[in-house]
């Protein structure tokens, strides 16, 4: 008989932990990022076919996408009456538009009468007028009018009405929930209101954006974001000034959990007596920070670490005006990536911060659309830059062509290099199971745990 050997759940890299990190710290570090929450899930496997059944998938489609909150666009978007734009999921469609100076409201993108959309695409309107037949509603739902309003005297002003969606704002986005009954958004939000309070989301403007259709299942490229335990194999120019086996995980709720690598540090799996603090900076500047000028030698008795840090406090300060003196040398260099469940991943920090969405590309179960976003602080001294339009990548373009992601892309290409295969591999299993780690896949593990709730509870009600 065999039995299972003994483990301990809540093992972690036996070295130096981010903590440590951050007591070298030149600054005074915010307390979020003392904040630690790493509650052992449990070591059960997944099925493959999570990522790859049609039935599956549609059960994600029917009990959790229609039932979450999802950000859809930035409030920047849609700074005028009439402003509107046109956000898909799955077969869904919605018309997201600020109906009144201090009113954002989202229709099912269908028009009553024949079931045309009402907008294919942003822009601004007076009224939503359908290019079918012409039925016409206002700005708020309202129906106005139609050609031929003696054929249908049996519809009334409740028939009529543009059937809403339920809105709320966080941080400068807008998410939308198709679910009446769902909880608010703030519920949902919860730490990440207190985590980012001094960060300043609803203060960026949207420097980039760039989207591309991946050929894989939606989890599949939202978990490879969720770790940073592939980073030594997957993009192994980074280990000179990122940390990975380290890296530091919580779980802060139901729907929001992090990820935290340090910056301008190595990954412990390196001979730290083989990477200078030269080597560091060096390193750094040849792939994402280019923008930084007057960057030069690190002087004696300094670490590359509160080096760049300080480094990108001053060119921060030059270009967008605002003063960086206190934030701590974590605010300027590391990857602190935070997920709202199901699909949003925003980064703190004060440097630009990056965000991530993915979503099912309509009902393929094998294809998947990514989103990359940069937000960058509105100058002090200036007025809000107009936000970037989204910038669509064909299927023979690779991330590396848009250069407004600069080093960002080569590391997306690195990772695109892995999910086709994950998922011709998740089919060709031999034994149904993917099996995650306990802590470094806790995040991931988080994800299923929550589209496991909702689809069960789905099918209980």
């Amino acid at each position: 008989m065999t039995t299972t050997p003994e483990f301990d759940p809540h093992a972690r890299f036996e070295g130096e932990s981010y903590q440590d990190i951050l007591d070298r710290d030149s600054r005074e570090v915010p307390e979020c990022l003392r904040a630690e929450k790493a509650p052992y899930l449990g070591s059960d496997s997944v099925p493959a076919t999570h990522y790859t059944s049609q039935e599956r998938s549609d059960l994600e489609a029917e009990h959790m996408w229609m039932r979450v909150w999802q950000m859809a666009c930035r409030v920047e978007e849609i700074p005028n009456v009439g402003d509107h734009l046109v956000y898909d999921i799955i077969d869904k469609s919605v018309l997201i538009v600020r109906s009144a100076p201090d009113r954002i409201q989202a229709y099912y993108n269908t028009c009553l009468h024949r079931g045309r959309k009402l907008a294919t695409q942003a822009g601004h309107k007076s009224e939503f007028r359908c290019p079918f037949h012409g039925f016409t509603w206002e700005l708020n739902g309202d129906f106005r009018s139609c050609p031929t309003p003696w054929d249908y005297q049996h519809l009334n002003k409740e028939d009529l009405q543009l059937p809403e969606l339920k809105v709320g704002t966080w941080g400068g986005f807008i998410f939308i929930n198709f679910d009446k009954d769902a909880p608010e958004l703030m519920d949902v939000v919860g730490p990440l209101d207190w985590h980012f309070k001094d960060w300043h989301l609803e203060d960026r403007y949207i420097h980039y954006h760039v989207a591309k259709v991946l050929p894989c299942n939606w989890k599949v490229a939202a978990e490879a974001f969720m770790e940073s335990q592939h980073a030594p194999t997957t993009h192994p120019q980074i280990q000179t000034h990122v940390t990975d086996v380290n890296s530091q995980y919580d779980v802060f709720s139901d729907y929001v959990t992090r990820q935290i690598s340090a910056g301008a540090e190595p990954s412990p799996l390196m001979d730290r007596d083989s990477v200078s603090e030269q080597r560091i900076v060096d390193d750094m500047l040849s792939r994402r920070y280019k923008m930084y000028k007057d960057v030069e030698g690190v002087p004696p008795g300094i670490t590359a670490r509160r080096y760049m840090a300080q480094s990108v406090r001053d060119n921060l300060q030059a270009h967008n005006g605002h003063d960086y003196d206190k934030c701590s040398d974590a605010e300027m260099l590391d990857s602190i990536l935070y997920n709202l469940f199901p699909n949003f991943s925003v980064w703190g920090g004060m440097k630009p911060t990056r965000i991530y969405r993915w979503r099912p590309n309509g009902r393929d179960v094998d294809s998947s659309i990514m989103e990359v976003y940069q937000l960058d602080m509105v100058p002090r001294d200036g007025p809000r830059p107009q936000p970037s339009p989204m910038r669509v990548l064909s299927e023979d373009e690779r991330w590396s062509d848009a250069e407004e992601l600069g080093g960002l892309g080569v590391i997306a290409d690195q990772d695109m290099g892995n999910l086709p295969y994950v998922q011709e591999g998740l089919k060709a299993t031999g034994n149904n199971k993917v099996h995650f780690a306990n802590y470094q896949d806790m995040r991931i593990r988080q994800h299923h745990i929550m589209i496991q709730r909702y689809i069960d509870e789905g099918l209980s009600s």
